[in-house]
Order: structure tokens, then sequence, then C-alpha cells
């Protein structure tokens, strides 16, 4: 893909492979802390020593006092095929995993998540759609350690947010977005979530915002392109767990959703501190929709498509008829009958270039330029038919059954 405004590396959600997206489970030697914490310090005689208290109260102190208490960790749970039980169940007095063993679930992956609302019964939780992926039952464990049972009640692959709701009995704490779009870059940007897992939940770490507008390529656990998202990249250390997890500005607001880390980059050169946070107006956005729906209801054209880059070159030529300097895009295979794509006049082989004042190079800048607008919308297209450049309005309707994009 040749189009400069985008950045050439593919970022993965956590949990797809960069630093896994809620932790997978595992074990870690804590270097025999339980014997260490016992270990004595000598002094050399004659060494004078003071006492010294010192009352630091910073901005970013005052922050996660105010917000640790909306931060919780997310635990996937799934049900296993397991021939005994028993000795599995390693805390007999904890009623949620004697639950857990009597339906064969265990715990999978673990991730971090933000209480957002609250009202007399019910509280809100936003997290990553990949932290709660897959899962047979979802738990979350709030920031004293309490465990409660969660619901599920939308999900959304496309940005990788989910909203959980539970029983609001021990929420004492809601968190508050803040407006995305006012960040400047070099501002202190703070990350609080359960990094490795609940053993380290509440986990406080400070940045920067590193950039306002990042554009990078998202993909799916197969490795394929699937779309690219505009993030808030930060320095904030941000590791397996945090995903779900808040990112606030100084002024205690939650200016983004942590979802992404690269680890390296296509060479396999080790990267540093370049973190990717979901911004706040879109996860507010995108909230309400899971709330109301369980789901994002999003515009279609109603036709296959394929990516030029995947034609031959004779193809191109013979079949496509496209001039030769006319190398990316996006080629109509099938046009589903009363779609909007076949109330637009396009047609098999024809190759869709601009949707909406945006570039088509690819099926993955498709889907996003496409996902900007809304069902109803009346957008302009352009396109090659037999090389000629032409042009055309379509108008967009809900996804449905019979065709997905």
């Amino acid at each position: 893909m040749t189009n400069k405004n985008f950045v050439k590396i593919t970022v993965t959600a956590l949990l797809a492979g960069l630093v896994g997206g809620g932790l997978a489970y595992g074990s870690i030697n804590l270097l025999n802390a339980d014997r260490q914490s016992s270990s004595s310090i000598s002094i050399p005689t004659g060494t004078n020593t003071t006492n010294v208290r010192v009352n630091i109260n910073s901005q970013a102190t005052k922050v996660f006092q105010d917000n640790k208490a909306a931060v919780v960790s997310v635990v996937n749970l799934q049900r296993q095929d397991r021939s005994s039980e028993g000795s599995d169940n390693w805390n007999e007095n904890d009623s949620s995993s004697s639950n857990d063993n009597a339906n064969n679930l265990e715990e999978y992956s673990e991730g971090s998540g933000l209480i957002y609302k609250k009202n007399s019964h019910t509280a809100y939780v936003v997290t990553n759609d990949h932290v709660v992926s897959g899962s047979s039952a979802v738990r979350v464990i709030m920031s004293n350690g309490t465990r409660v049972s969660a619901k599920i009640i939308g999900t959304d692959a496309v940005t990788d947010l989910a909203v959980l709701e539970i029983n609001s009995d021990k929420v004492t704490t809601t968190a508050t977005f803040g407006n995305s779009s006012n960040i400047k870059v070099g501002e202190a940007a703070l990350a609080v979530g359960s990094p490795l897992g609940s053993n380290f939940a509440t986990t406080l770490t400070k940045g920067v915002v590193s950039a306002k507008e990042r554009t990078i390529a998202t993909t799916n656990s197969s490795g394929q392109t699937t779309g690219y998202a505009t993030v808030i990249q930060t320095d904030a250390a941000i590791n397996s767990g945090n995903s779900g997890g808040p990112l606030f500005n100084v002024a205690g607001q939650v200016i983004g959703i942590n979802a992404m880390k690269l680890t390296s980059d296509s060479s396999g050169a080790s990267v540093e501190g370049m973190g990717f946070a979901i911004p706040s107006n879109e996860v507010v956005t995108i909230i309400d929709k899971l709330e109301k729906d369980g789901k994002v209801i999003r515009p279609a054209l109603g036709a296959a498509t394929y990516d030029l880059d995947n034609i031959s070159t004779d193809d191109r030529k013979s079949v496509l008829k496209l001039p030769a300097n006319v190398t990316e895009g996006v080629v109509i295979m099938k046009v589903y009958s009363e779609s909007p794509a076949q109330k637009a006049g396009l047609k098999k082989h024809d190759v869709l270039v601009e949707l909406g004042n945006k570039k088509t190079y690819s099926l993955a800048t498709l889907r996003s330029a496409l996902y900007n607008h809304s069902v109803g919308d009346s957008v302009k297209i352009k396109y090659y038919r037999e090389g000629t450049l032409k042009a055309s309005t379509i108008k967009l309707t809900k996804s449905t059954a019979s065709f997905l994009q």
C-alpha cells in the first residue's frame, strides 16, 4: 500500500500476540520473595541515620486515589473438558471459584476494565472485546479484591470494545470521560490496570501523550489486515493484562481505553514505549450503542469485494481493462440483489477507488471509509469500469445476513 498517511506497521490487539490482551495464565517466579522479605540491611558502625518523612501529594497521586476503585480486573472464564476436578479448586471458601469448577470453567486470561456508570441496581464496565472474546463466563475483580459475576451486554470487534454489566452493590466509584480531541502531545498520561493479571491489580504507570492521532493497521488472529484505527499513542508502560484499562489525563478524566502495544517492528527489532489507546470520544460513541443495541449497526455496500493487489497483472489488463497507472483499489466480484451497490449502478469487475472522498486502496481502507458513515447516508463513490473512471452516489443501508459489506 502506498498511501503515505498510514503507518506501515501492523499492530494487533494485546491478546492476539503482541503482548497478550487479556493476560494468558502462567506461573511467575517471584525469586523467593517470602524469604527475601525477612532479610536485613547492615549499617556500618558510626553511620548516622535519620528517619525522614516526606509528604508528597502530586496530581498523579490524586488522580490515582480518586479513580482506583473504578478500575477492575476482567477474567475470561472458558469451559474446559476435564476428567477430574477436586484439587483444581484453589480456594474452597471462594464460592465463585467453586461454581467455576462445577461448570468446568477455568480462568483463561485476564485484562482490565473501567466502571463508568451505575444506577441503583446495575453498573457498567467497558473493556476490550478481545479480553472477553470466546468466554463462557466473565468475572470482574474489584480493586479491593471482591469478585462479582459479569454479563456481556454488547461487543464490537471493529473497535475492540465491549460493555459488561455487574451488580452495583459493591461499586463505590465511577470514572468520567474527557474530550480526547482536546489532548495535546507532551501532556501527562496515566495508565491504570492489571499488568500480568490481578496479582498486580490497580498498577499505575505514567508517561506522556506521544501522538494524538496515530493511524495504525489492525489485524485479526490470522495476521490479516482488517482495517485501520486512529488511536492515541503513549509511552506509559502498558503490558499484558492492561488491555481494557483507562488512560487518564492529569485532571482525572479518561482520555482513552488501552488496547494495544508494539513490541517489535517488521524487521524484528525490539520496540519500547509504544502503547496505543482507543480515544475516549470514540469509546463513548460505541459504548452508548452497545448499551442500547448490544452491537454497533454499520452501513454496508452489498457487494462481495477483493483486493486489487491479489489480481494478476494480466487479469488487470485483459479482464478489468485498467489503465497501467491504476495499481490499487477494490474489485467488485459480486453485487447482491436490492443492495446499495446495485442501486448505485455498480457491476461485477468494477474497481472502486474512492468512497466519501477517501481513497480505497484496499479492503481495509474501504472498511474504514465505509464505517465513517452511518446507515442512510448518501456517499459519493468513484470507480473504474473497463478503463474509464466513473462517479456515482450510493445510499448506504445496514448490514444484513444477505450482505455484510
